[in-house]
């Protein structure tokens, strides 16, 4: 299988956020970015796996600033780590004011999934090829944040 790099992978999903995504105080629901950054995120380990992909795990997701009613919410995902079968996606969340054109960070994650073959079964994803620093960079960090889900998942398991 021949590698890919994380561009290749890269889903942007854009949308005008509007009262049926909000609460009493106009900001959107976590809950729902939560779902647009999973689709994202899946889209993502699909283009690279080229296969159905399921989740696997949301690292923590911390909501720096609020999404409001008006804003123009972008999602940008792509594949930062890969393993036999599974793959991290880093999603990043910006919210736009149009009217000023002022853009907020609100919020970074990161989704596992794995590739699945014809009878639901994981099955092998190409290698991910890192061109640059920032990159390779990003690869080490998910590679340690894999570990430690890994660590967690078996002390969890004897439990």
């Amino acid at each position: 299988m021949p590698p890919k790099s994380p561009t290749e992978s890269r889903v942007i999903l854009t949308q005008v956020m509007g009262p049926s995504h909000a609460n009493v105080m106009g900001n959107v629901h976590g809950g729902y970015i939560m779902k647009i950054c999973d689709e994202a995120g899946g889209m993502a380990a699909i283009r690279h796996a080229r296969h159905p992909a399921v989740t696997v795990a949301v690292d923590s997701m911390r909501f720096h600033s609020p999404v409001h009613i008006g804003n123009l919410m972008t999602v940008t995902a792509e594949v930062s780590w890969v393993g036999r079968t599974s793959m991290e996606t880093r999603v990043v969340v910006t919210a736009e004011d149009v009217l000023t054109g002022q853009t907020t960070h609100t919020n970074t994650a990161f989704f596992v999934y794995v590739a699945l073959d014809e009878h639901g079964r994981p099955t092998p994803v190409p290698p991910l090829l890192c061109t640059t620093a920032e990159e390779q960079a990003r690869f080490e960090r998910a590679a340690q944040r894999q570990a430690y889900r890994l660590q967690q998942h078996r002390q969890d398991a004897h439990e």
